[in-house]
């Protein structure tokens, strides 16, 4: 008999905090909300991390046998159709991860090269830099779906470089930001005025109620992946004391490690010197900041401008290696895995025969190219909406933090309907009593929501139709297409009857 290495709480822990802290997304709550970003990403850790990681856990303990993933653990709770419908919509936060990223890999790769974001001035055949980078993005996704339906997937390993890159940018944070502190005797660069730092954003944009509670999009996003934890139960020691203890301390752990992250940015970063000017949006934030970081540490250290100015430029370009290397070997990755696996994971009665044929390389191709069609067609009409830099990232950034959150209300809400089944094997369970299931199920939905509404309400508010209209149309459309494709099922089945 095998005997396979249980999982601890520290390596749970581990696990945990490798698959969700996100360096980037200390950046962007600074650049969003400030000092004021620290108390929504400790409410999404306790109101929605925490909880749902629990839930999580319970479905994959229970369906730990099943293939299509959360399809099987959706399908087993709230039905066929729902099940299908939530899956594909979670698909469609992969393919719009995709859309944003094909465009904002050009960043940190001029970054390598130039010390700092260089798109902003780059311009084919006349067209503008937005546009540019539009196309630019489109060849992206052409160029990483022709080499992974070949099989070239090895170069997905360069992940892990570069996740080692961007662990190492935490530590280069934490040791440079309490030098400055220490050098500059305790002075701040963004000034902290005690209770109104914490409530109040810097930046114009986030300054009204409506855009402040649109916010937790971003917590949630910062805290999103756990679903992909749930089916790790049977490998932990004592699975019903470990993954509850490992969850809660990792809840704490990186709720704090983000309130910290976040709070020592303010020590190199202030808001209006640094990020109120044009030439900063949600694409490059972070590579504005680790410049200014080193730019900010040679100014501490006594350097003159000039060497000053070179040294942020090297922590610019030690960002930009790392994330750079970082999309490249996770776009290898999630150009086909959550693609093959739902359509693998779902009956073959949705799909036309094309989709779930797999080629020589084990891909699915021509399922791979339509999602490449469609990726190209979204950075398309994006690009060429007639926004700048800024409102061109912070479109793609709020459609790719929707997309993510809105597949959790299909998982969330079909909770108490998987609880209600009475003939399944549960080993492992956390919610015990009708009480603590429904309430945690209407908190955490309540937050979701929110999240989603405020962020579509807030640009339309401003008359901004592009921004809401792009933000929103993810889950619609794709939510749209799945229906579709369940009715046509539907229909070719009772032609067979």
């Amino acid at each position: 008999m095998k005997n396979t290495k249980k999982i601890s709480v520290t390596g749970l822990i581990l696990m945990i905090f490798t698959s969700i802290f996100g360096f980037a997304n200390t950046t962007v709550a600074f650049d969003q909300m400030g000092y004021a970003s620290i108390i929504w990403y400790v409410l999404a850790a306790f109101l929605f991390f925490l909880p749902s990681g629990l839930m999580f856990a319970e479905y994959g303990s229970t369906f730990k046998d099943a293939k299509g993933g959360i399809y099987s653990w959706l399908e087993q709770s709230i039905g066929e159709k729902l099940a299908f419908i939530g899956t594909f919509i979670w698909l469609s936060s992969w393919i719009i991860w995709m859309v944003s990223t094909a465009s904002k890999v050009w960043i940190p790769f001029s970054t390598i090269f130039a010390g700092h974001d260089a798109t902003q001035s780059w311009h084919l055949f006349g067209l503008s830099s937005t546009q540019t980078i539009g196309l630019m993005g489109i060849f992206w996704i052409v160029f990483v779906t022709f080499c992974t339906t070949r099989g070239m997937t090895s170069i997905a390993k360069v992940s892990s470089v570069g996740g080692i890159f961007v662990a190492l940018l935490n530590v280069v944070l934490f040791i440079v930001s309490l030098s400055i502190l220490f050098l500059n005797h305790g002075q701040l660069a963004e000034p902290f005025n005690g209770l109104s730092s914490v409530v109040h954003s810097p930046n114009p944009s986030f300054t009204s109620p409506i855009a402040m509670l649109s916010f937790i999009v971003y917590a949630v996003f910062a805290y999103g992946g756990m679903e992909s934890m749930g089916g790790v139960t049977d490998s932990l020691k004592k699975p019903e004391k470990t993954f509850p203890r490992g969850i809660i301390i990792s809840t704490v752990f990186i709720g704090i490690m983000y309130a910290l992250s976040i709070f020592l940015w303010g020590i190199s970063t202030n808001w209006h010197q640094t990020l109120s000017g044009h030439n900063v949006d949600l694409g490059n934030i972070t590579y504005v900041m680790m410049n200014n970081l080193g730019f900010v540490f040679g100014k501490a250290l006594g350097l003159q401008q000039a060497t000053a100015i070179t040294l942020g430029q090297w922590f610019a370009r030690f960002a930009g290696l790392g994330m750079f290397m970082a999309y490249l070997g996770s776009f290898f990755v999630l150009i086909y895995s959550p693609l093959k696996s739902f359509i693998l994971g779902s009956p073959k009665k949705f799909w036309p025969a094309k989709v779930t044929t797999l080629n020589k390389a084990g891909v699915p191709a021509f399922a791979m190219w339509c999602q490449a069609a469609v990726v190209a067609v979204f950075v398309l009409f994006i690009s060429f909406g007639g926004s700048d830099a800024q409102g061109f990232y912070t479109i793609l950034t709020d459609m790719a933090n929707i997309s993510t959150t809105f597949p959790y209300l299909f998982l969330i809400g079909a909770f108490p309907f998987f609880k209600r089944r009475q003939d399944l094997n549960r080993p492992f369970v956390i919610y015990k009593t009708k009480f603590s299931v429904y309430a945690t199920t209407i908190i955490v939905l309540i937050v979701l929501m929110f999240g989603i509404v405020f962020t579509v309400v807030e640009p339309l508010l401003q008359h901004d139709l592009n921004t809401a209209f792009w933000t929103v149309i993810g889950p619609i459309l794709f939510g749209a297409i799945a229906w579709g494709f369940y009715v046509a099922s539907e229909h070719k089945t009772n032609k067979k009857i």
